[in-house]
């Protein structure tokens, strides 16, 4: 039986800790081991009470881990103490259904060349209809992209398309990217010594989207599987504000942009920028007409993004480990 490890990175949300735990236990194919990295710092240990509290009664183990420094990072803590053939990417806001694992290793198992690196869950309530999203109509009418299918990769753009716009559906397809909120991937994959960057530190954003756009560049795949599902629960505890994220969605989409397309053209790098022009326009008429704090911070941040984004240069070349 495949033996699949749950990393899962958290930061004083200790009710919804508790809500995993259960989520796991409840699987048909159960984990071996769920390693928790705790960001919390010394003064905060109501995660760690629960975790001692529980850890006899639970049919897997728990590697409790007191690391900050961001998801990303602490998601690299979790790799390197994971012992499964299977390391599995579970946030601490989300529910799986009892079948998860057990669809997972189904899509696995028609892998016949096993070149998928990663399988990705549907998460239930998410589904984003393109349809009828005011920002999507936009972005089609200008032609921003050069693919609008969902979990694909704008190499034109250094845009990747929202996942969430995919549909409910039944079956396993290929995709360039997914978040690690709910995702299984081979270890053989981090055997080779690929890792989130640390780029991305503290609150993350796109780091998923470069970590699989990484494994892609070395051969390997990345499946969604329509029924491996789950359900998210958007806790609101430990949120940044809406400044700093807007910021990262500047910062952070050009890192991924110049690190996973370095010879870019004329025609890409206007691409790009114009995509950010466009969500700078969006968010400054939003403040204008609704007038809410968070909203004028929000297109300061994305200001201050697009200023810093500027300046941002591809990673230095990675040691094997």
């Amino acid at each position: 039986m495949p033996t699949i490890s749950v990393v899962t990175p958290t930061l004083d949300r200790p009710d919804e800790v508790k809500k995993l735990l259960e989520s796991l236990a409840a699987q048909r194919r159960l984990p071996l081991e769920l390693v928790l990295v705790d960001g919390a710092p010394p003064s905060l240990e109501a995660t760690e009470a629960l975790v001692r509290s529980t850890k006899g009664e639970l049919p897997f183990a728990i590697n409790y881990i007191r690391r900050g420094g961001g998801t990303a990072i602490q998601r690299n803590i979790g790799i390197d103490a994971a012992r499964g053939q299977f390391i599995a990417f579970v946030d601490d806001d989300i529910v799986l259904e009892p079948s998860f694992f057990d669809e997972i290793i189904d899509a696995y198992a028609a892998d016949d060349e096993k070149r998928v690196g990663a399988v990705a869950g549907y998460i239930s309530n998410q589904y984003l209809n393109p349809a009828t999203s005011p920002r999507w109509r936009w972005y089609r009418r200008l032609r921003l992209f050069t693919t609008y299918e969902p979990g694909r990769f704008d190499f034109e753009s250094g845009y990747p398309i929202n996942r969430y716009m995919q549909p409910p559906h039944e079956g396993v397809r290929e995709i360039d990217f997914a978040g690690s909120n709910c995702v299984v991937w081979r270890r053989e994959v981090f055997d080779q010594g690929l890792r989130f960057s640390e780029f991305f530190a503290d609150y993350g954003v796109v780091e998923d989207a470069h970590l699989a756009l990484s494994a892609h560049r070395r051969g390997w795949k990345m499946w969604e599987a329509g029924r491996a599902r789950c359900v998210h629960m958007h806790s609101p505890r430990g949120r940044v504000s809406t400044r700093s994220v807007a910021r990262k969605t500047a910062v952070n989409y050009r890192f991924l942009f110049v690190d996973i397309v370095p010879k870019r053209t004329l025609v890409q790098e206007l691409r790009f920028w114009r995509v950010q022009v466009v969500d700078l326009v969006r968010l400054f008429a939003w403040a204008v007409r609704h007038g809410k704090k968070d909203e004028w911070a929000a297109t300061v941040g994305k200001v201050e993004g697009i200023i810093a984004a500027t300046r941002v240069r591809p990673a230095a070349p990675t040691p094997p480990r």
